[in-house]
């Protein structure tokens, strides 16, 4: 989805790392405690708290009937490195599945492929050894960095969730993306950055997204 932006349009995005802070809703019994392991596009970055991605996702959830809490584990301008860095802390007890989706930021700073990789699957071995279920949420590199750079980024998240058993999903964007749409028809629902979804981005973000989590959600879940 990263072929949507320009590396100039990358390059406007604050390299700053904010505080790093869980916001959580408030700590009641929910059938399934998931943690949004990502960066700004998981934080909500631009947007009021109640239009951002976890929160939405929240509604979305809560409207199908679904008992779920969810914490928001976003931090602006994180990398790989960054998520690894505090997945282990972020994994609160009561947390029995994650959603993880970064990698934006280690493009925006032409991380090595093979440094992602081994970050995500530092994540994903956290998880697994805590019996945390997990959605992989892929990021797509852009042409720019050439075919070969593209290829070693874009494989390490259908790779590394079939090596752990983990559902993926192959970009945040997919669900502004579905139908095939150019750069040019999605252009409405981003922020003036032209990387960050605007409130009604997010929405339809969350109507791609919602069903993978859904899906997350019956694994977690004693089946009936």
């Amino acid at each position: 989805m990263f072929e949507l932006f320009t590396y100039g349009a990358l390059q406007r995005v604050s390299k700053g790392a904010a505080a790093i802070v869980l916001i959580a809703p408030p700590a009641i019994a929910a059938d399934v405690n998931i943690l949004a392991l990502g960066d700004s596009l998981t934080q909500g970055y631009g947007l009021i708290e109640q239009e951002g991605f976890v929160p939405q996702l929240r509604t979305w959830l809560a409207d199908r009937g679904h008992d779920v809490r969810v914490v928001n584990g976003g931090v602006s301008g994180d990398t790989t490195s960054g998520g690894f860095a505090r997945v282990e802390w972020s994994l609160t007890p009561e947390i029995n599945a994650m959603i993880v989706t970064l990698g934006g930021n280690d493009l925006l700073r032409g991380i090595a492929p093979e440094v992602a990789r081994k970050n995500i699957d530092g994540i994903l071995q956290v998880a697994q050894q805590r019996d945390i279920e997990v959605l992989l949420i892929g990021m797509e590199a852009p042409g720019n960095y050439g075919s070969e750079y593209k290829q070693a980024f874009d494989s390490i998240y259908p790779d590394l969730a079939e090596t752990y058993g983990a559902l993926h999903l192959e970009s945040f964007f997919h669900g502004l993306m579905e139908d095939g749409d150019a750069p040019a028809d999605v252009a409405e629902f981003m922020q003036a950055d032209g990387i960050h979804p605007n409130a009604e981005g997010v929405s339809r973000i969350v109507e791609g997204v919602g069903p993978e989590v859904e899906k997350l959600i019956a694994r977690v879940l004693p089946q009936n």
